[in-house]
């Protein structure tokens, strides 16, 4: 039986209507009921999209900065509308507590907004041509264009939020957007495009501007794959996003992959402070977000005293149901990346990690953990964990967690517990990662920053300038005046 009745048509929002398709349940991480149906696509829906994009793009480029903002913030309107309604959705298709689908919802409010105010930035400047006596004469100019056709794919842990992060920028630079949602978190974003449909008609946006197809892996490749394709933008695991820069070239990629957030507490740090953002931290969307604390590196003098803050902290943290208001840890995504959580953690201990804090389950839920000592070269160190673990590691002094934090294969966000300006300019400088947070959480963004990753984080920035500078290319005009 389901329990969300769908505010928008049946099949998928392509071409300038919806196309029937097949469905399949999408369920409830928390105990597995149906939430509802939902339509799958394929590869034949997913060029029929693309043929769309491709005839579009002409006019959708063309379009008046009038009608681009006027669509981007009737979307917010409408969304704020039905704010609530969005953010039961997000518990039931996510399972994520409703905290943070609270977050994820007023976080995709603000993205709709800044990325209808970059529309009036879109702009170039005059370039002196005459630095050698050739140019002598010439007028000199560029502006931005279109990139063209946009695919963007997003990960299931903030399905509204990342569908935002590609489809507003791209409508905001002018060019149409086909968006692929995770197979397991469809219902938000097929929302969020019939809202923009709407909200977009009455001012000039042609349905065909924004897109959506579902399904496997067939869809994507196709996606990716094809060359009238301008941009692809991708957020996930760095193993897929590997895949899809390899299939994608040469078309532009842009890549927000995973990460093993890294958090440093100086000795001389706010020890209650460190401890209560580990714990904001490393938790919350029951750890499944990419830039979640989950290596944490004390320097030695206070590490003992830092861990029993912790583990007083970790026993707080309310497990159980997402619909709860008082919960912050719920059930993965599903029982697949349960059951890989579990066994990192088992392969941990094995190894010689202790557990400080939970590693065991509740109902099916993992409980929030805290691991000390996990040594290097095992998966809950080296890769994304993407569960409420978090692990705790001495360090001799501020270079060597600084080293630690580089040693990574990856560098998205990290951030340090300093009173000491030298030690927070240290780590501004030295640490090789996207964004450095200095007495705030790893997990810190505001979606208006330029976000993004080094290393096998990914390539590119988000928040909607910078998505929208990604997404269109210079033109250059050079005159001579007859």
């Amino acid at each position: 039986m389901s329990v969300f009745e769908a505010p928008f048509p049946a099949g998928l929002p392509i071409g300038d209507g919806w196309v029937p398709a097949p469905t399949a349940p999408v369920r409830f991480p928390y105990d597995g009921s149906q939430i509802a149906e939902a339509p799958i696509g394929d590869a034949q829906l997913a060029r029929t999209a693309l043929d769309a994009a491709v005839a579009a793009a002409d006019t959708v480029a063309r379009l008046p900065s009038h009608v681009r903002r006027a669509a981007l913030l009737n979307t917010r309107d409408m969304l704020a509308a039905r704010r609530a309604e969005f953010e039961r959705l997000l518990v039931l298709e996510t399972g994520k507590p409703l905290v943070d689908c609270r977050t994820e919802v007023a976080r995709t409010l603000v993205t709709l907004e800044t990325a209808a105010e970059e529309v009036a930035r879109l702009h170039g400047e005059t370039v002196p041509l005459d630095l050698l006596p050739s140019g002598e004469g010439l007028m000199g100019f560029w502006t931005r264009r279109p990139i063209g056709v946009v695919v963007g794919i997003a990960g299931f842990n903030y399905p509204l939020l990342l569908a935002t992060h590609k489809i507003a920028p791209a409508l905001a630079a002018g060019c149409p957007v086909v968006c692929k949602p995770a197979p397991q978190t469809p219902l938000a974003t097929l929302w969020l495009v019939h809202l923009l449909r709407e909200a977009g008609g009455p001012v000039g946006l042609p349905p065909e501007a924004v897109q959506l197809v579902t399904g496997g892996v067939d869809v994507g490749e196709t996606l990716v794959t094809d060359r009238r394709v301008g941009a692809v933008s991708f957020t996930g695991s760095a193993a897929v996003g590997h895949t899809i820069a390899r299939a994608a070239a040469p078309t532009k990629v842009l890549l927000e992959l995973g990460s093993n957030a890294a958090l440093v507490v100086a000795a001389d740090a706010d020890l209650g402070a460190a401890a209560d953002a580990v714990v904001r931290g490393g938790y919350y969307a029951s750890g499944q977000a990419c830039i979640s604390v989950q290596r944490v590196l004390v320097e030695a003098p206070v590490a003992e005293e830092f861990l029993g803050l912790l583990t007083d902290r970790v026993a707080a943290v309310a497990v159980g149901d997402p619909r709860d208001e008082a919960t912050r840890v719920a059930a993965l995504i599903d029982q697949q990346s349960t059951r890989r959580v579990r066994d990192w953690i088992a392969e941990a201990v094995a190894a010689g990690a202790k557990i400080v804090a939970g590693g065991d389950s509740d109902g099916g839920i993992l409980r929030p953990t805290v691991l000390a000592d996990v040594p290097d070269g095992l998966p809950a160190w080296d890769e994304e964990i993407f569960g409420p673990v978090v692990c705790v590691r001495a360090v001799a002094d501020i270079d060597t967690a600084f080293d630690l934090v580089n040693r990574s294969r990856y560098g998205l966000h990290a951030s340090v517990y300093t009173r000491s300006l030298s030690t927070a300019f240290a780590a501004v400088e030295r640490l090789q990662v996207g964004g450095v947070v200095v007495n705030e959480v790893p997990g810190f963004r505001a979606d208006n920053m330029p976000y993004g990753g080094v290393k096998d984080s990914g390539i590119g920035r988000e928040g909607p300038r910078f998505a929208v500078e990604e997404l269109t290319v210079t033109r250059m005009a050079i005159i001579r005046p007859a």
